[in-house]
């Protein structure tokens, strides 16, 4: 890497960058529905890989180079397990990428430098993976991908896709699974979109994000009437394999009656393979379907059961992908969208202009430092490119020596007039209206109401937008104590019955006395999250006291801000986000006018003797009794300190199903380790 960073920077990075994929992973995965654009997420894997070669010791349970896909999640399609994992593939984006993969087989391989390794190469078709199970040669089942051990039944789907036969010609092995990607060609995809306009329905960004939507319905007329095709690349669980070579085995597949990639090309050394993957991209926009890059493959299969794989990909297998398609615009404007966090985005608005075959009007711009590091202004003329062929991003400006004003990036948010702001470090500017901005109530609220803050049952999310749109809860949260006031009200909405009605303001009435850390935490401040909210209300016990440090440190006290950095776990974030909190005057009216109607009882933790109390303790893994808060809530009560971290001064373990490093960590330290059973034996005898 470039740069040297500390190692609390890196791990600091390093969680960032997990939750970042994790959510970017879930919207293309899951959702078909991608934010940002294959380059930008490529950009945030490569990142993460370059951090934890960096720091091996820092690698996290949760880090992406450890996922596949995404985990399945509120899927209307059974599950299916894999017998054989599903990988993903690790990515080259320049030849001398590729010729260090060679070099990395040969080395793997003992083989001299000069010794030929032969590769397979095809087109990568953007699609959605896919397994396909034949049993004596008949199609009994098929599995999206998923997270690679799990995927979704979509058996009855793809018997509607006229490329998969139901039956396999020739000798086959009783029992094989055939890999590949469902896709749709350019031409079915513009004829979708058309009907989808017609009907006045949701648009699909790009072939793979409509391939993905109509395979995966639970109504399988849905596929019958949208037309996928599919091509197969590898297999999975198999009998017998009857083949010595990738190429061999690809031949058979397509002699079985299943369509293969038309350029997979056996390569006999890193030239070969380099001129195969120009030719491709030379012909890429003459061809009916999207393809992203070129796959290579180690062509002999003793030498792929060698090699192996790491954590989520084959060491035998690279995909090289293609450079982001550019054109020229002009960018007529510029504005500032606010997320439902708050974060504001700026969004050029273009000229139309056609790139990879489709008309861009719109934008990235991502951050006030992206305008400054460009000097965009409206009217200049720009160089677009659709990197990953799905969210548009500005990559030059072609005339910034122009003598035009530079854009003002806005210091208050457009939407609610509260300063914008950005932490030190950070290149985000965000609201910090909170409560008040139209465009955060929504999320603001929806947490509010959450299980780990106040949990006020029948607040759902449809319940929280329909009450905003009436204007019910124009005020914030404090709006959700005077809800008894509207009870005839609700009652006259659609759906509500009187029952319903009372079991919502009872569960309100409920939370008159809540919990002061859950209270805390429910206001959605900035860094401050349920265990930081119990490690502030710990110490100050009362929220009108957290508030009046706050402001002293916020007006220079430095004794007041040493009094919270001096809270274990409390850190200068923590105390930059309170005093922003509090130095806005809607932020203090909000509070005020929440307080004056709940009244939060005295914080206080009661301890237990135990044989934990005075002791370090850490959860790992998969809790399935408990979430883990309550977990940590339990150690603190028991008088011990419940740590994130393995280190000398862990004195306890606890591992649940699915833990990694922190527990090969603490094996190493020999630091006592007992599963969820044992804790909750602990807790019990504690009374």
């Amino acid at each position: 890497m470039s740069e040297t960073i500390s190692e609390a920077e890196g791990a600091n990075e390093l969680m960032r960058l997990a939750r970042q994929i994790a959510h970017h992973n879930r919207r293309y995965h899951a959702e078909d529905d991608p934010e940002i654009s294959d380059a930008e997420y490529d950009a945030l894997v490569r990142r993460n890989a370059e951090l934890e070669e960096q720091f091996p010791h820092l690698v996290r349970e949760d880090s992406p180079s450890r996922a596949v896909g995404h985990e399945i999640a509120a899927s209307p399609l059974s599950k299916v397990s894999h017998e054989v994992r599903m990988m993903s593939l690790d990515n080259a984006f320049s030849d001398e990428e590729v010729e260090d993969f060679v070099a990395r087989v040969k080395r793997f391989l003992s083989l001299a430098e000069d010794e030929p390794v032969a590769f397979t190469a095809e087109g990568k078709i953007d699609g959605l993976s896919c397994s396909l199970r034949y049993e004596k040669g008949e199609l009994v089942l098929a599995a999206t991908r998923g997270d690679g051990q799990v995927g979704e039944n979509v058996t009855a789907n793809v018997r509607h896709i006229a490329d998969i036969p139901q039956t396999l010609s020739g000798e086959v092995p009783d029992v094989f699974e055939v890999r590949g990607e469902a896709y749709m060609a350019k031409e079915d995809f513009t004829a979708l979109n058309a009907a989808q306009a017609e009907a006045d329905a949701k648009l699909f960004a790009n072939p793979r994000n409509a391939a993905a939507g109509s395979l995966r319905q639970k109504d399988d007329t849905v596929t019958a009437r949208r037309k996928l095709r599919f091509w197969a690349h590898g297999w999975g669980a198999a009998s017998h394999v009857p083949g010595d070579t990738q190429l061999e085995m690809m031949q058979q597949i397509e002699a079985w009656g299943l369509p293969i990639s038309p350029d997979l090309k056996l390569c006999h050394d890193v030239n070969d393979m380099l001129q195969h993957y120009r030719s491709i991209s030379k012909g890429r926009d003459g061809l009916g379907y999207e393809i992203d890059g070129v796959v290579y493959k180690v062509d002999r299969l003793d030498w792929q059961k060698r090699l192996g794989f790491v954590a989520k990909a084959p060491r035998w297998a690279m995909a090289h992908k293609f450079p982001a398609e550019r054109a020229e615009t002009t960018l007529e404007s510029i504005d500032i969208q606010v997320g439902r966090t708050g974060k504001l985005t700026p969004v050029g608005r273009l000229a139309p202009v056609l790139v990879g075959g489709v008309t861009v009007t719109n934008v990235t711009l991502h951050n006030r430092d992206e305008i400054e590091r460009l000097g965009v202004r409206p009217g200049d003329r720009v160089v677009v490119q659709r990197a990953g062929d799905v969210i548009p991003q500005v990559v030059e400006n072609l005339t910034r020596k122009e003598d035009r004003p530079a854009f003002q990036f806005p210091e208050h948010c457009p939407e609610c007039g509260s300063e914008a702001v950005s932490e030190e470090g950070e290149v985000d500017v965000r609201c910090t209206g909170g409560l008040i901005c139209k465009a955060q109530q929504f999320e603001r609220l929806k947490h509010f109401v959450s299980r780990a803050a106040l949990d006020i049952d029948g607040l759902g999310e449809k319940t929280i937008a329909e009450f905003l749109a009436l204007g019910w809860l124009d005020s914030g949260p404090a709006d959700i104590f005077r809800l008894h006031q509207r009870r005839s009200d609700i009652l006259a909405l659609e759906g509500w019955k009187q029952k319903s009605v009372d079991n919502l303001l009872a569960s309100i009435e409920d939370r008159r006395s809540p919990d002061a850390a859950r209270l805390l935490f429910g206001l959605g401040i900035r860094h401050v999250g349920a265990v930081t909210a119990r490690d502030l209300m710990k110490n100050f016990h009362e929220l009108p006291a957290l508030r009046e440090v706050s402001e002293r440190s916020h007006a220079g006290d430095a004794d007041a801000a040493a009094s919270l950095t001096s809270i274990d776990g409390i850190g200068t974030a923590v105390v930059e986000a309170l005093d922003d909190f509090f130095h806005e005057e809607h932020n203090r009216t909000v509070w005020d006018d929440l307080l004056s109607e709940v009244s939060p009882l005295r914080y206080e933790v009661e301890t237990l003797d135990s044989p934990v109390a005075g002791k370090t303790v850490v959860f790992t893994g998969k809790l399935e009794t408990m979430s883990r808060d309550e977990a940590k809530a339990q150690a603190e009560r028991l008088g011990a300190k419940a740590s994130g971290a393995v280190s000398a001064k862990t004195d306890l373990l606890v591992a649940g199903p699915g833990a990694g490093s922190k527990l090969k960590k603490a094996e190493e330290l020999s630091i006592e380790v007992i599963d969820e059973a044992g804790w909750a034996a602990i807790v019990a005898a504690a009374g």
